[in-house]
């Protein structure tokens, strides 16, 4: 017999699924297939490392720049599993599958330990360490597994594919944790401040504190969807004081201007208003200091409620221009010097069409960033059949590992000292050490 929580996610797959088959009827949503002349080009010109699977992910190509590390990276996923996973009976249709990855939840059904961190000007932002379902805390693993840094979307939703992804890595030897922006997934808000769109400034304290308390483990990051705004902020604001090994971004909004404008369609649009509305109304008292809540709470898009909740504040107001002027996720990309794995869909429906929302001069030119471009995939879906449904988190689980193993023999090739204790506070480990010569 289902739960009362298996009853109502049933009950939205279901409506979800109604909506799409009306909308699909009536033409107001694009199907994938019907590309104007600008995609069919840029179909035509493919290029990037081919992956050949016949199944699963399909016909992925990696776009990056030639290196001794992109050379390693290429040969460790040509052998690994995760971009042939098996059939699934809807390749094309990007919108049933976001839908399927959304609601299903995670197995088993993960328990979370929360932390609450507080930053410099006394907010909060939540730490949920994932627990198990097997009885280890994910804040208390081995001293030397690597932690994985979780990063929800912008909405701070954290979906049953990012749990489903931190289960994944708690079974490799990962020690999990999601990272809650203020006021996000039942974090207090402790000040009338909320954490703009790219502003990477409470993420760089999570990361402190991570290493403080991890201090001779890796430092891994992921990020899912409009949260990848976040993550390459950060990168590039940071260079290489980032303290992070690798990261890798799911489904990455690139443009966070153009995105907001462009709008997505109303069947996620609408969802994801409604759930930022919902969590926005819990503070709406402390929220009216600085911002209009009323207008706020009416707010019938995504940019208008960006732009009254960020540009029309009481105290200190600024241009929709301006303000992204310090939010763009891409605004320093060139100052980013940690390698990171950017897994995209052409057929994704919430990032828009591949062939103006996908930066590839960016994995053509700098050393740093890989684009793994697959045919089908959604928003966040990447799914095959299985219990483990999303091929792409074994595809970032074995990025992990693959630049782990390349660090290890360039250190062996090179005969570089690894660092000893001996007494006083452990030095950091060698994966932070990033050689200029291993991206060229």
């Amino acid at each position: 017999m289902l739960s009362p929580q298996g009853l109502v996610a049933a009950a939205a797959l279901l409506l979800g699924l109604v909506l799409l088959a009306w909308c699909l009827w009536a033409g107001r949503l694009e199907v994938p297939g019907d590309v104007g002349e600008e995609e069919k080009e840029e179909e035509e010109e493919e290029e990037g490392i081919p992956f050949m699977a016949e199944e699963g992910s399909g016909h992925c190509r990696l776009l990056c720049k030639p290196s001794a590390l992109a050379q390693h990276l290429v040969r460790s996923l040509g052998r690994s599993a995760a971009l042939r996973g098996g059939r699934w009976s809807w390749p094309c249709w990007p919108q049933l599958q976001m839908l399927w990855q959304l609601l299903q939840p995670p197995e088993p059904e993960p328990v979370v330990a929360r932390e609450l961190l507080q930053l410099s000007d006394t907010g909060l932002v939540a730490l949920d360490w994932l627990v198990g379902p097997w009885g280890a805390a994910g804040g208390g693993g081995v001293v030397s597994s690597p932690v994985l840094l979780l990063i929800p979307n912008a909405a701070g939703k954290v979906t049953g594919g990012l749990l489903q992804l931190g289960l994944r890595a708690l079974e490799r030897g990962f020690i999990p944790v999601i990272f809650n922006r203020r006021g996000h997934n039942g974090c207090p808000l402790t000040t009338p401040r909320l954490q703009p769109f790219g502003d990477p400034g409470d993420l760089r304290e999570a990361v402190t504190y991570l290493r403080c308390r991890h201090p001779s483990a890796s430092l891994l990051a992921v990020s899912e969807g409009s949260g990848s705004g976040l993550l390459l902020a950060y990168l590039g604001e940071s260079g290489s004081s980032s303290r992070l090994a690798a990261a890798a971004c799911l489904s990455p909004i690139f443009r966070g201007r153009d995105w907001f404008e462009a709008r997505m369609p109303w069947l996620y649009e609408w969802p994801l208003l409604l759930h930022l509305k919902q969590g926005l109304s819990r503070y709406a008292g402390a929220l009216a200091e600085v911002v209009d809540t009323d207008k706020l709470l009416s707010s019938r898009s995504l940019r208008e409620l960006e732009e009254t909740l960020f540009c029309r504040t009481r105290s200190r107001p600024t241009s929709w221009e301006s303000y992204w002027e310090r939010n763009e996720p891409l605004r320093d990309a060139d100052e980013a010097a940690v390698p990171v794995l950017c897994l995209c869909s052409a057929d994704d429906p919430v990032r828009g069409a591949a062939a103006r929302s996908l930066p590839r001069e960016l994995f053509r030119s700098s050393p740093f960033f890989f684009l793994l471009l697959s045919p089908h995939g959604g928003h966040c879906a990447f799914p095959r059949r299985g219990p483990r449904r999303c091929w792409a988190h074994e595809a970032v689980l074995e990025y992990f590992r693959a630049m782990a193993e390349f660090l290890r023999m360039e250190e062996r090739r090179k005969g570089m000292p690894r660092p000893r204790r001996c007494g006083g506070p452990p030095a950091e480990p060698p994966v932070f050490t990033w050689q200029r010569s291993y991206t060229r």
